[in-house]
Formats: structure tokens, C-alpha cells, sequence
């Protein structure tokens, strides 16, 4: 983890490395590195983000109750993202649940409704930990940026006060 008082960066093994040791050089591969995790990260939280959305949507249309299903009711059945086809529901008090890896479980809406609840909560906590993770990473990438600001600043004002020198 980067501390702006020592300006210290964690390595793989978890031993604090100076930046303030580091070349222009190895702090730009540090940088890059930072920035495709921060990258990758982002990403996943997207990607979290949008599966908590789906399996709100899907404890919506369940909590809505058999009630708004009737008996043999003409409904759209999803077979891929793009294709459809025409079914009759067979009892609208049960329900087909995706529990993951094309795997689905015959549930009672109230039990399906458990599942999302608990699924929606279980999210909440990976990205919940997530934000801080990539606010960490943030941090420790502004840190080794201004490091190699500093850096470039310093040679680019040495290499001036060298050629002035040689005048």
C-alpha cells in the first residue's frame, strides 16, 4: 500500500518498496501495472454491478406475486438472449430459477425470492469490498504518478543545469 509520508509501494511479496528508489523507468512499469489492475478492477465492478441488477429484476417479477400470472397465461420463454418462443404457464406459483452454470431449480416464488435476497445481498458485500480495493489501488497509482512527476521533473532540471554548465 502507498503511504505519501514515506511514498512507499507494497510488492507482490507484501514488502514495502521506496518509490523515491525506484527509476523514471521502473515507475512507469509500475505505473502501467497499476493501471491496467485499476483497469481490471473497474471492469469487474461492472460486471458485479450488472448481475445485481439482473437478479434485482428477477426478485421484482417474482415478489410481484403469482397474482399477476393467471393459468395457462401466453408467455415469451427465453431460450437465449435473442431468441424466444411462445409457452403457456403450467402453474404460476412455481418458478424456474437459474442457480448458475445452466443449472435451474424448480422453486416456489417465496423460496425464489429468498434466493435473489440472499444473492443481492452476497453482491452487495463483494462490491462493497470491491470499491475499496479499487479506491486503494487509485491511491497507490496517483502516489507513484506524482513520484514520477517528481522524477522527470528532477532529470529534465539536472540535464538543464548540466548544459548550462557545459556553456
Amino acid at each position: 500500500m502507498a503511504s505519501r509520508g514515506g511514498q512507499q509501494q507494497q510488492d507482490k511479496q507484501g514488502e514495502a518498496v521506496d518509490l523515491s528508489t525506484l527509476s523514471a523507468q521502473q515507475l512507469s512499469a509500475v505505473k502501467k501495472q497499476l493501471d491496467g489492475e485499476v483497469e481490471h478492477l473497474t471492469s469487474s465492478y461492472a460486471q458485479l454491478s450488472a448481475a445485481q441488477a439482473k437478479f434485482k429484476e428477477c426478485l421484482r417479477i417474482v415478489k410481484s406475486g403469482p397474482s399477476s400470472f393467471e393459468k395457462d397465461k401466453s408467455v415469451l420463454v427465453p431460450l437465449t438472449n435473442s431468441l424466444y418462443v411462445k409457452g403457456k404457464l403450467s402453474d404460476p406459483d412455481r418458478v424456474l430459477v437459474d442457480v448458475g452454470t445452466g443449472f435451474y431449480v424448480e422453486k416456489d416464488t417465496a423460496s425464489a425470492a429468498e434466493f435473489y435476497e440472499s444473492k443481492i445481498k452476497e453482491l452487495a458485500s463483494n462490491i462493497q469490498g470491491l470499491e475499496g480495493i479499487v479506491q486503494a489501488k487509485t491511491n497507490n497509482l496517483r502516489v507513484v504518478e506524482e513520484v514520477l512527476r517528481q522524477k522527470v521533473l528532477a532529470q529534465q532540471q539536472a540535464a538543464g543545469a548540466g548544459a548550462a554548465q557545459a556553456s
